[in-house]
């Protein structure tokens, strides 16, 4: 039997990336980092979903345990630290890593910059502003909220709301839902938050490209967050790249496993 494959998941194309995986007759073991995550994913008998927000020694350990031949990680761009563990990880053991990085939309009219500069600026003084970044990053507009009206989209978990509320955001400036956001939503949203500024990640989704259209109807101001720099070994951005990788997996194990000339 081939070994698993490690697909670090979580996003939209890490589904059919599964699904490729599975074709070509390798065993799955899909990681994310939430219960809601997991759902991504349809059941199959070579298919595991782990949900779980892995540490270096735990890698390890799973690696071992499930005996992984390859590594196809399909995060977000901007999980930044689970791509450099499992470069790291895959350089120490010597396993196969290929980047699935989703294209950048091409760059619309709007503000792009980085947190740090963001956040030194004065674009969002006396602004009513949307924060559509994950709760990872709310913490560090703390500082604004007395600067700024800061209002934030997050998940609908426990886990979300605490760091919002822990952030300084009020709870009448929040709102939970599951992405995607619709357009008609998202610009009823807009409008009766009155918000005349947002502030999102370059995603390269469709998310993103609502957002784009948006603010050009509405006339606000978007000011969108460049993806971390990130040099990744071996990356691809389409099906084709992602087959050619798994065909060479195949190869070499079949390589590994034919007798020696003469038996």
């Amino acid at each position: 039997m081939r070994g698993a494959i490690w697909l670090i998941g979580g996003t939209h194309e890490s589904r059919w990336i599964a699904d490729l995986i599975l074709c070509q007759g390798f065993p799955c073991w899909v990681s994310v980092t939430t219960p809601a995550a997991s759902e991504l994913y349809a059941a199959h008998p070579l298919l595991t979903c782990h949900v779980e927000r892995l540490t270096p020694d735990r890698v390890r350990q799973l690696i071992q345990q499930h005996a992984i031949q390859g590594i196809v990680d399909a995060s977000h761009p901007f999980a930044v630290d689970i791509s450099a563990l499992a470069i790291e990880i895959s350089q120490e053991l010597g396993l196969p890593y290929l980047r699935f990085e989703r294209p950048d939309l091409p760059q619309a009219a709007g503000i792009y910059t980085d947190v740090a500069t963001l956040l030194q600026g004065k674009l969002l003084v006396g602004e009513r502003v949307l924060l559509t970044l994950g709760v990872k990053l709310l913490a560090a507009f703390a500082p604004l909220q007395r600067q700024a009206t800061l209002f934030a989209r997050i998940l609908p978990t426990v886990t979300a709301l605490e760091a919002a509320l822990a952030a300084g955001f009020d709870r009448q400036r929040l709102i939970a839902i599951f992405p995607p956001v619709s357009l008609e939503l998202e610009r009823a949203l807009w409008q009766q938050w009155q918000i005349t500024t947002v502030v999102t990640k370059a995603s390269g989704t469709e998310s993103e490209q609502i957002k784009q259209t948006l603010a050009r109807e509405l006339g606000v101001k978007l000011i969108t967050l460049q993806r971390p720099p990130m040099i990744y070994p071996r990356q691809t951005r389409d099906l084709a790249g992602i087959e050619a990788f798994l065909q060479e997996l195949a190869g070499s194990r079949q390589s590994d496993q034919s007798p020696p000339q003469g038996y």
